[in-house]
């Protein structure tokens, strides 16, 4: 499959109810620090089942100026993944599945100083 899971995740996280517009990312490119944020990078994978299966590790990274909205923040997004992006279909693709792999934890950023937490989860799509 030629599909970009960062993609896959990014457009669902744009339609997502409780998540600020234009917070979702897959670059840091013109970001200002400030800027209420949702970094999504992947972060490894493989393929399941040949032409049929894929799983992809995302990290997602919340900052925000706020360590409370920060977390809240996170902590929605992780909701969302768990309860709500299993069986969504984006585009051609099917997600299957979303697994945790590692619950938000607290880690501010050092260079900007502003509050950061970060997830893990694992992605199973497949193209329709």
């Amino acid at each position: 499959m030629k599909v970009d899971p960062v993609d896959l995740v990014w457009q669902y996280l744009n339609t997502a109810p409780y998540i600020p517009e234009d917070a979702p990312t897959g670059d840091l490119v013109g970001r200002e620090v400030g800027d209420t944020t949702i970094y999504l990078s992947h972060s490894g994978g493989f393929r399941i089942v040949r032409d049929r299966m894929d799983r992809a590790d995302i990290e997602y990274d919340v900052f925000h100026q706020e360590r409370a909205q920060a977390a809240s923040l996170a902590y929605t997004c992780r909701e969302l993944f768990l309860e709500d992006l299993p069986g969504q279909i984006i585009g051609d693709v099917e997600i299957l599945d979303v697994v945790e792999i590692s619950s938000p934890r607290y880690y501010p950023d050092s260079t900007s100083g502003e509050h950061v937490y970060g997830g893990e989860i694992t992605v199973f799509f497949t193209e329709n």
